[in-house]
């Protein structure tokens, strides 16, 4: 049983009281309110700033490559385009390195997008290849623009020339983007691993922006050319390079070299890799991380029957493994036509190749590329 005291102030104070104390129980529920309305705006203020960082005035410029989202050639190449103030620059490139992946697509897998941290650039890394990289970003499933001014891959650590494109993750993601209707260009640096250091990277991007900068206006006035995107090949030494020179692809390539090794050899291990990764690990570890990733969102094993590796294969743990790595070894480079993609480089030329989609780069497509980068390299190209 409740027992109430009797109250023992007057009847007047009480009712001020009551009403004093009923105001500023109001107040408060309108301080919240209000607080809760503030937080609401900058919340929405900030998912909106989030959604549309973009300048719509600017136009917007894709970036992608093909050895990773933290490789310094696409770094530096961005944070160019950032500093220059002109273009909405974002980024979708691989989480990890895909450079020997060519035009290869993930298919009945699925892959993760997360966002990257480049300063002043909307990026995003994905677990797939450069190509599904382009696909995604042009796709409209994750940047709020139907499509972009300019696709740039690059820049690439190794040359594309010759038949290195049919290889290469950074030609592939300017085909792609190509085959998708938007102009595009891919960047390789000839990079040799006793001659060359990082800061290359940043005289590369420094030699290739008058010429992306010509692209985009040119784009903008619409007499860029069509069907075909440029491959652009650094030399080894961009300060010392001779300028542009126009090329054609050529037939040239590395000779491929399989090595058996020893079963005792794990391949894997850092001293059997040395300080660079064989193009045959590299394509091995990538159909692995396939796999696994699959048999992850599967919950099982991965199905022997479907599992190739270049580096050895064994359908069960009873039967003998066989080991081999790839390598790629340089031949004689015969003194051909100067036009040539690798004749140009190595003579320290820029050399910038108009590629098409279809096999033969038809004669039209060839005079009209030829046509625009001529008037470029003859001074219109702005610094």
């Amino acid at each position: 049983m409740t027992t109430m005291k009797k109250n023992m102030f007057p009847p007047g104070l009480v009712n001020n009281l009551q009403d004093v104390l009923s105001k500023k129980g109001a107040n408060k529920n309108e301080q919240k309110q209000q607080k809760d309305d503030d937080s609401t705006e900058t919340s929405t203020s900030s998912s909106s700033t989030a959604g549309n960082e973009n300048d719509s005035s600017k136009p917007v410029v894709l970036v992608t490559n093909g050895e990773g989202v933290d490789s310094l050639g696409l770094v530096y190449l961005v944070q160019a385009l950032v500093g220059l103030g002109l273009y909405n620059v974002n980024v979708c490139a691989p989480h990890s390195d895909k450079s020997a992946s060519g035009h290869s697509l993930t298919v009945r897998e699925t892959i993760t997008v997360t966002q990257a941290e480049i300063e002043g650039a909307t990026a995003y890394e994905v677990t797939g290849t450069t190509v599904d990289c382009v696909s995604l970003a042009l796709s409209g499933a994750l940047f709020s623009w139907t499509k972009p001014l300019l696709v740039i891959s690059g820049i690439n650590r190794g040359s594309s020339c010759g038949h290195h494109m049919f290889h290469s993750g950074v030609i592939a993601g300017a085909r792609e983007a190509l085959i998708s209707g938007v102009p595009s260009l891919s960047i390789s640096l000839n990079w040799k691993r006793e001659e060359s250091q990082e800061s290359d990277f940043k005289d590369a991007v420094a030699v290739s922006l008058p010429l992306i900068n010509a692209a985009l206006r040119d784009i903008e006035k619409g007499v860029f050319p069509k069907s075909c995107f440029l491959s652009i090949e650094i030399p080894t030494s961009p300060k010392a390079n001779k300028g542009f020179k126009l090329t054609k692809q050529s037939m040239w390539r590395s000779t491929p070299c399989w090595q058996a090794v020893p079963a005792n050899r794990n391949p894997s291990a850092p001293h059997f890799m040395g300080n660079q990764q064989s193009l045959g690990l590299q394509l091995a570890q990538l159909g692995r991380d396939a796999s696994a990733a699959g048999a992850a969102r599967r919950g099982t094993t991965p199905r022997k029957n479907e599992e190739v590796e270049s580096v050895g294969a064994a359908k069960s743990d009873n039967k003998a493994k066989k080991y081999f790595r790839l390598e790629f070894l340089d031949k004689e480079r015969e003194a051909t036509d100067d036009e040539l993609d690798f004749k140009a480089l190595g003579n320290g030329f820029i050399a910038v190749t108009p590629v098409s989609v279809s096999l033969q780069l038809e004669s039209d497509i060839q005079t009209a590329a030829s046509s625009w980068i001529s008037g470029v390299l003859s001074g219109g190209a702005e610094e």
